[in-house]
């Protein structure tokens, strides 16, 4: 079987689900360009709970976790079944104590992506938690562990934001705030230079990482897609943009 790349989003707005942007261009063109998945294991910034927990549900329901959006944002319903055997599978590749949990489903961080990357839903998706409790080295960790999904036909997504910070967004700005671009740049280059314990203590970034992680739920999800990859994938960018101040959509891609 086809060695699975590892993918990590930066999802932006739920509008993206439904709008045709320079951003959904390339989630297209991502999806265009990699062999297809057997199977795609997101880990959402949106499910971020008290201690790791996945889904074994055979047909998760949609979560509409986003409010004030048009109504034809929540009509977007995203019909992928999940798939119980490969999520009993990852399970028992966690060694952390990992919870069966079908009480959550398909949040935006996972359906907006996915609906523009494969809109036919006709690949399986399960999720795992980003674990509220743990510290940066287990986020990483838990990716080296599940990394062997990749040998098995599943993508491993990884769904956030590497600079997030809602409480000072300002939604007329195009561009980023100098502090989103000095994060976003350090993180490009740590990352394009492999150098990823540095991404890990993102805390090293300096003052600028205080602003860009000010709750760490969007930016966990890319420790797991690092954990995940190895010193022969290659590298490519997408999306190497700041917007309304304090979010980036940068968005990477190993192969």
């Amino acid at each position: 079987m086809e060695r699975m790349p590892a993918l990590f989003i930066g999802h932006g707005s739920p509008m993206n689900a439904i709008e045709d942007n320079e951003f959904t261009k390339n989630w297209r063109k991502i999806a265009s360009e990699i062999p297809r998945p057997k199977a795609i294991l997101v880990i959402s910034a949106h499910w971020y709970t008290s201690g790791t927990r996945i889904m074994d549900e055979a047909h998760p329901r949609m979560i509409y976790d986003m409010y004030g959006f048009p109504k034809e944002l929540y009509q977007v319903d995203y019909k992928a079944s999940g798939t119980p055997e490969l999520a009993r599978f990852t399970k028992n590749l966690i060694s952390r104590d990992t919870m069966i949990d079908n009480s959550w489903g398909y949040d935006h961080g996972a359906c907006s992506v996915l609906h523009v990357m494969y809109p036919n839903a006709d690949i399986p998706v399960y999720q795992l938690s980003v674990d509220g409790r743990a510290n940066a080295d287990i986020h990483f960790n838990t990716g080296k562990e599940i990394k062997r999904l990749r040998e098995n036909g599943v993508l491993i997504l990884g769904s956030g934001n590497v600079v997030h910070n809602l409480s000072i967004i300002n939604m007329s700005m195009a561009g980023g705030y100098d502090w989103a671009y000095e994060f976003d740049n350090y993180m490009k280059d740590k990352i394009t230079k492999h150098d990823y314990q540095d991404v890990v203590d993102y805390k090293k970034a300096g003052k600028s990482s205080a602003l860009a992680v000010a709750t760490p739920d969007h930016f966990f999800p890319l420790l797991y897609v690092l954990g995940a990859t190895d010193g022969n994938d290659d590298i490519s960018v997408y999306n190497d943009s700041c917007l309304m101040g304090s979010m980036s959509m940068t968005s990477y891609l190993f192969k």
